[in-house]
């Protein structure tokens, strides 16, 4: 059997993060994913997908994300049933998460953060600016120069 789930989609709000009675870390969001299908009217549909996920990690969705950020999930579908307070026997299909990928750089006006040198001595590469277009000339070459 075969329960593998890759999605990308927004978050539709802030994780909401949790300890449990041992103290481990527990995140739940919900994905919202645009629909290939439209709706009866033409109009696009969307399927908003709760993920829950565990430990550090969930701490870092936590930490690193908001509504409205752009992630990549990658875990199982989990089925789980309750009974509501109302006496109604509820069930849910959730997505439980190995990964969680970020996929959109920190806001532009955030302040970049200093990494402090290591115990081991490691220092991060320094940041190098890319060139941008009005800085490059033009290139004059033939098209019988060109190797493809």
């Amino acid at each position: 059997m075969i329960n593998r789930v890759v999605l990308v989609g927004r978050m539709t709000k802030d994780a909401e993060l949790r300890k449990t009675a041992n103290g481990t870390s527990v995140a739940s969001f919900t994905v919202a994913l645009d629909n290939r299908v439209k709706g009866p009217n033409g109009e696009k549909t969307t399927s908003f997908i709760p993920c829950t996920i565990w430990n550090q990690q969930a701490e870092n969705v936590a930490r690193f994300t908001h509504k409205g950020s752009l992630v990549g999930v990658e875990g199982r579908l989990n089925q789980r049933t309750y009974d509501s307070k109302d006496g109604r026997r509820v069930s849910i299909i959730e997505v439980i998460c190995d990964s969680v990928q970020f996929l959109e750089r920190k806001e532009e006006n955030a302040a970049p953060t200093l990494v402090e040198p290591s115990v081991d001595g490691y220092q991060p590469d320094p940041v190098v600016e890319e060139p941008s277009v009005a800085n490059v000339s033009s290139i004059d070459v033939t098209d019988d120069d060109l190797p493809f």
